[in-house]
């Protein structure tokens, strides 16, 4: 109990992890960066946000944050701890979704068979009322609502909505249909709406954080950043950090490993891989390259002439030294350092090919 008290116990510490996500910053490591980089009233910019932790982390400290993130999935878990719904809202809608599920019975029955290995009847039901009666794009409340369906949508059995599953990954549906037979496991029987309830109890128990004013917007940098440097260098200034960590080359596909939480927002109910310049294995080196440039060209407009850029990146050669060449040719008055961060748990890197002696990432650190 003192141990929870202690490191869940404020409003920021509960909604500062809402998001099981591949390749996320440690809070601790945002919260640290930021605190040596800036001082209150600051803005900070990551145009690679994920669920958002280091915009999260600059707006619990009284600076600004923007965000700019591709995945849907992450981008809710970002709406939802930068703008949380009030509590009874998220309950009302929750409620609403449970009494409107006994209409999707024929549409949860006409789902592939992963489905119902999966879920339980009832569980796939409010899913799929769910998913078609949340408006978590415009509404603040069914936004809320769907970060906690996010959450919960799979992982260990009794832990999560799902049979057993990695919280953070989705498995292919094939895979998971001989795992659970080859076992015997069966979907768990649960009450939708009691379990998110309870779950929604804890996250509220010390309230909502008070945050700095702070935004991730929703989709591909290379084409929002000019969108927002126009907006933002008539109303605000320019950001002091660039803290970001951008995809590493040819080490997995989010579309594909998030394909479950990506059918609850509306996407197809396969894992097929999606489509799209900037969503698969970055596996084109020039392409890659291309990418980065882009981006941090643009995010250039954004920053301080004075700003620190601090990015954290893949210890492989492919990634770390066009990471390198890049961010020397957009900042070469800046100087550049290197901290290297050995593994401390398995991550995307460690789990998908990465096969040189030395594990583990490279912060590049640019400072004027």
């Amino acid at each position: 109990m003192r141990k929870e008290s202690t490191k869940y116990g404020s409003a920021a510490a509960r909604w500062a992890g809402v998001g099981p996500y591949y390749a996320m910053f440690p809070v601790a490591f945002a919260e640290k960066i930021i605190a040596r980089h800036t001082a209150p009233g600051d803005v900070v910019l990551d145009p690679f946000a994920g669920r958002g932790t280091a915009v999260f982390s600059a707006a619990v400290r009284g600076r600004r944050g923007i965000g700019m993130e591709i995945n849907p999935v992450g981008w809710v878990y970002s709406q939802a701890k930068l703008h949380p719904a009030c509590h009874d809202s998220v309950v009302r809608r929750l409620v609403e979704i449970e009494k409107l599920s006994h209409r999707y019975r024929r549409a949860a029955s006409n789902l592939p068979s992963f489905f119902r290995h999966c879920y339980d009847k009832r569980v796939l039901q409010f899913l799929t009322a769910a998913r078609a009666n949340l408006d978590w794009r415009n509404r603040k409340a069914d936004c809320t609502a769907m970060a906690f369906l996010l959450v919960n949508l799979h992982g260990k059995r009794k832990d999560s909505l799902s049979n057993q599953m990695r919280q953070t990954k989705s498995m292919s549906p094939a895979y998971a249909i001989r795992w659970w037979r080859d076992r015997n496991m069966r979907p768990p029987e649960v009450d939708p709406l009691a379990f998110l309830l309870k779950r929604m109890e804890w996250r509220y128990a010390k309230g909502v954080p008070k945050l700095a004013d702070s935004r991730v917007y929703l989709g591909d940098s290379v084409q929002i950043l000019p969108q927002v440097r126009r907006y933002w260098a008539t109303r605000h200034k320019r950001a002091r950090l660039l803290l970001t960590s951008p995809p590493y080359y040819g080490v997995t596909n989010y579309h594909y490993d998030q394909w479950l939480r990506l059918w609850l927002l509306g996407g197809r109910p396969t894992s097929c891989q999606l489509g799209g310049k900037h969503r698969g294995k970055f596996e084109n080196k020039l392409q890659y390259r291309q990418l980065l440039f882009d981006v941090f060209s643009k995010a250039k407009g954004l920053l301080r002439v004075d700003a620190t850029i601090y990015v954290r990146t893949d210890r492989r050669k492919i990634t770390l030294n066009t990471t390198r060449e890049v961010l020397r040719e957009i900042f070469p008055d800046h100087h550049l350092r290197y901290q290297s961060r050995p593994y401390v748990r398995p991550t995307q890197t460690h789990l998908f090919g990465h096969a040189e002696p030395r594990v583990g990432e490279i912060d590049l650190i640019l400072t004027p």
